[in-house]
């Protein structure tokens, strides 16, 4: 099996995206929904795709499986931990993250660590392994930001200077504008 083929990507939109006014999958951007954006780039990048949301959450038309995290207790935490429960490697990716490219993806599918971010200070994207799954419950327990859990781990970052657009997430109608300045660039 190839390295493709062991990893998962979890397109996590179980939050409440309160800060940009509520279900952010269904944010337009470009004329498409918001979550369309991860989805499509973790499919160009050859990988198996779930989407993670909440039963009350409202999603678009998927063309790819959806996992279903609790309802409570509410934590970023929970659906990387309920994508661990079918799948032993984890790409975590949230949902208001459209400028990933599919490189970028595989560059984590290649880190070997146990748990690894994308870049350094940033808690997404980041690979998990199922082993990191009893630290991950505890860490939801405590309440702990995803920040401190990755410190436990001494989460190494895959690549040293990003590409400062592609950091960027959608959580209010700023950040929605600059993308779509961004993307009407292209």
């Amino acid at each position: 099996m190839s390295q493709e083929g062991s990893a998962t990507v979890a397109v996590l939109a179980g939050g409440r995206g309160s800060r940009i006014g509520g279900n952010k999958a269904l944010v337009r951007l470009a004329g498409r929904p918001l979550i369309d954006f991860p989805v499509q780039v973790a499919v160009a990048a050859g990988l198996r795709v779930v989407v993670v949301a909440k039963r009350s959450t409202l999603l678009p038309a998927l063309r790819v499986p959806v996992l279903f995290e609790p309802e409570e207790p509410v934590h970023p935490l929970m659906g990387v931990i309920t994508a661990l429960s079918d799948f032993p490697v984890v790409i975590a990716i949230p949902c208001d993250m459209p400028l990933l490219e599919p490189a970028d993806i595989t560059t984590l599918v290649a880190t070997r660590a146990e748990l690894a971010t994308l870049w350094p200070d940033q808690p997404f994207p980041a690979v998990f392994r199922q082993s990191t799954l009893a630290g991950l419950w505890q860490a939801v327990r405590a309440a702990q930001s995803v920040r401190s859990v990755q410190r436990q781990y001494d989460a190494p970052a895959a690549i040293a200077s990003p590409r400062p657009a592609a950091q960027i997430s959608v959580n209010n109608q700023e950040d929605l504008a600059r993308v779509e300045r961004i993307l009407s660039s292209r």
